[in-house]
């Protein structure tokens, strides 16, 4: 089953910059794609079409099988949650458990209901004792996390990430890599760390000046350095995706030859 599919997907801003030039997509019920391309590509602007937050101009955007519209919008955004690269965009009410109750609470779903998403969530994403602390005093990778709960207090079908690994040490990338690893539901992740998109997600888009110019095993395209390189696209220095897995970096390594080890040093 499509969970997401988008067709000549189209649009331009106001002041007429071209942001999305006929794109498609179809990504699979519970697959995880990353979304890769340098500033300006339109990776955000794609990112707010699948909800509805920005309507199309031209082409279509649909979910499970449903179009995005004015008549089918507010059901979209039910199947559909968005992850900001920003968690203050999403926290702002004066406890944690508060935050990931506010969406269940709007949609008018019984309070029983409602704390059982709120436990379920904040579980989840390993935040169960921060629960009644105020989001502010929160380390920035643990706040990312509460602002992933408050958008699975929801149950949507699709997560949609913008940059979630952005500004985060190493300890809380590997933290925000094990939540969205275990989720096991359709995500589509908006990123320029091209290691994270590897870690993450099987497979991969570039976008580039509104248009996907490539599309395939994520391994495959950050192995071909030209295609890098055209659509300026760099990995971290030193880092080879050759000798990597997947869900955590190294593991697949060849053993050291211990005999030759044993050679040097003598």
């Amino acid at each position: 089953m499509t969970a997401v599919e988008v067709r000549d997907l189209t649009y331009a801003y106001p002041d007429g910059t071209v942001a999305l030039q006929g794109v498609d997509l179809a990504v699979a019920d519970g697959e995880r794609v990353a979304v890769l391309g340098p500033n300006g590509a339109g990776k955000t602007t794609l990112m707010l079409h699948l909800n509805g937050l920005i309507e199309a101009q031209s082409g279509w955007v649909a979910v499970n099988g449903r179009r995005v519209g004015p008549a089918t919008v507010a059901a979209v955004r039910h199947e559909v949650g968005l992850v900001f690269q920003d968690p203050d965009d999403q926290l702002f009410m004066p406890t944690v458990r508060a935050d990931v109750a506010f969406g269940p609470m709007n949609a008018g779903l019984p309070e029983s209901e409602v704390a059982a998403r709120v436990a379920a969530a904040l579980d989840l994403v390993g935040m169960t004792d921060v629960a009644d602390r105020a989001p502010h005093h929160l380390s920035l990778g643990q706040r990312r996390r509460v602002a992933i709960a408050t958008v699975l207090a929801m149950d949507p079908a699709v997560l949609v990430l913008d940059e979630p690994s952005s500004n985060l040490d190493p300890a809380a990338r590997r933290e925000v890599a094990d939540t969205l690893l275990q989720l096991g539901r359709s995500t589509i992740m908006v990123t320029h760390d091209l290691s994270y998109a590897l870690q993450l997600c099987p497979r991969a888009v570039i976008l580039s000046e509104g248009r996907i110019v490539a599309d395939g095993p994520t391994r495959e395209l950050l192995a071909d350095a030209a295609l890098l390189a055209e659509h300026r696209l760099e990995l971290p220095y030193g880092f080879d995706p050759a000798l990597t897995d997947r869900v955590g970096f190294g593991a697949n390594r060849p053993a050291p030859d211990e005999s030759a080890d044993q050679q040097r040093r003598q």
